[in-house]
């Protein structure tokens, strides 16, 4: 290569250098600069310690509505969900409950709209109108039903199955009542009065969600999904409703928290097991629109077993503090990873029951926290939530299921209010966004110092032609990656586009 050639290489190489600066520069500011500033705007809202709507839920759920329609309709028409293995949980379950938390947190919404027009300039169910018929389809595809076919044959609408027909139900009457369409109501009175005449007619009010697996921690959301589903179609089982709390009494407690066993025994009414952080949590969300006083027993003992606190951290604990269970592990798909004893989905779901229960000193605690992990986007994404799911088959389920946590409204009078105190860590993940913004903008500009100094001393890269073709490369595939919706992949790319140009010489 003669010199003037290798010059000319080395005038695109130093283009590469200021490309690189402005790609720092471009992805600092909007995967830590721009979340820092939408953190200490949101962590302001004075819902999070009221127990009100927080108006960032509609920033959130405006985002989500335009990704959750065209995804549940492209899966639905693709039939995708049919060809899930039986037990793969995350692909056969989480679709579908993805879509229900969403319909859940659009109900929540709008409901608070309805009696605060400034929270929206439009209602969810009018913007959302697309997605919440998209996720109605979506719970009621017979093809996302494949997975609970393979356990209970065809009457899996009317053999046990609680997990999935509770989902059913929920799903559709969130629909109805935010739609005002009936289509689904005789499928879904059909589901309401098989169900609470099949738990009613129980020896203890157990049912399995797959054949010899009973959780309680899904009957007692279906219990409230009857309930709910009365207020919609105008039916009423309330004595069914005042009976249920059966389930939830006696042998089917552990005796050593005495609150429901994580696992029950249907045919003899015991509970199997310990009691769950994740468990009692999404229970005790639940619970005060069902039994009142009994949430109020069962979160005395929830708050003095599982609740945990310090200067830094607070959450709730996947297994008691008296249990012997290790601090650190990996529970299971649903209630995630464990870390120093605390749970990751029995800390996410500890907001939806600190709220519905009136505990907001608990409650701020947590959504301030659940809002620094979340990693806030600016095009309203929530990064660790989405990076949790199931990309392939159910990638907004993290994001719907924090949504429908932080929705939650107190259904008892509040207990303890919130003082204003958060956990250091809340602090700490807020500075992590800034200082980790400012680095990378002091990268770039460093970067480009540096450049424009060695360029002045004559020094240059070695192979100038191989290296900038490399770093060509690597900026095109991450360009084509995010067009074509590989964001995992183009991020990579441009990251190693970052290591070229390397080692200057001198060549002058």
């Amino acid at each position: 290569m003669n010199k003037s050639s290798a010059l000319r290489w080395q005038d695109l190489l130093s283009i590469s250098v200021y490309g690189n600066a402005g790609i720092v520069a471009l992805l600092g500011l909007y995967f830590f600069v721009l979340p820092f500033f939408l953190l200490l705007h949101d962590l302001s809202d004075p819902a999070l310690r009221t127990g009100d709507m927080p108006r960032f839920a509609y920033r959130w759920h405006k985002a989500l509505s335009a990704r959750y329609e065209p995804w549940a309709r492209e899966r639905v028409t693709a039939d995708s969900a049919a060809g899930v293995a039986q037990y793969d949980i995350s692909g056969t379950e989480w679709p579908i409950f993805g879509s229900v938390y969403y319909l859940w947190a659009t109900e929540a919404l709008q409901e608070a709209w309805e009696q605060d027009r400034s929270l929206s300039r439009e209602a969810p169910a009018v913007y959302a109108r697309g997605a919440i018929e998209a996720a109605a389809d979506l719970v009621a595809d017979p093809n996302h039903a494949a997975w609970v076919k393979a356990y209970w044959g065809e009457d899996y609408l009317y053999t046990e199955n609680i997990f999935y027909r509770m989902l059913y139900i929920s799903g559709l009457t969130s629909y109805q009542k935010l739609s005002g369409n009936d289509r689904y109501q005789e499928a879904l009175r059909l589901q309401v009065d098989s169900l609470a005449a099949e738990l009613d007619a129980s020896p203890y009010g157990l049912l399995d969600d797959y054949p010899g697996q009973c959780y309680p921690i899904d009957i007692l959301p279906a219990i409230a999904a009857i309930q709910r589903a009365d207020k919609v179609l105008g039916t009423d089982h309330s004595a069914m409703l005042a009976r249920a709390v059966r389930a939830f009494k006696e042998t089917r407690l552990d005796p050593s928290t005495g609150l429901p066993a994580y696992v029950a025994e249907p045919s003899s009414g015991r509970g199997i097991g310990p009691s769950r952080g994740v468990g009692i949590s999404y229970m005790l969300i639940w619970a005060p629109e069902l039994w009142p006083d009994t949430a109020r027993n069962w979160y005395v003992r929830y708050n003095d077993l599982y609740w945990q606190q310090d200067y830094w951290v607070a959450g709730v604990r996947e297994f008691s503090k008296e249990s012997s269970y290790p601090d650190w592990f990996f529970a299971d798909v649903d209630a995630g990873p464990v870390l120093a004893g605390y749970g990751t989905a029995a800390s996410s779901f500890g907001v939806g029951a600190a709220r519905a229960n009136g505990h907001l000193d608990q409650a701020h605690s947590l959504s301030a926290e659940a809002l620094v992990v979340s990693w806030p986007l600016a095009d309203g994404a929530l990064l660790t939530p989405r990076l949790l799911s199931n990309l392939s088959d159910a990638p907004y389920l993290g994001e719907s299921a924090l949504l429908f946590t932080l929705t939650r409204k107190p259904v008892l009078a509040p207990v303890v209010p919130s003082q204003g105190r958060l956990p250091l860590a809340v602090y700490a993940g807020v500075a992590a966004y800034a200082l980790l913004g400012a680095g990378s903008l002091g990268w770039a500009f460093r970067s480009i110092k540096r450049e424009q100094a060695n360029r002045l001393k004559g020094e240059s890269f070695p192979a100038p032609e191989a290296q900038f073709l490399a770093w060509s490369g690597l900026i095109l595939t991450g360009v084509a990656a995010f067009l074509f919706q590989y964001p995992g992949l183009g991020v990579l790319a441009l990251i190693l586009a970052q290591l070229l140009p390397r080692d200057y010489e001198k060549s002058f």
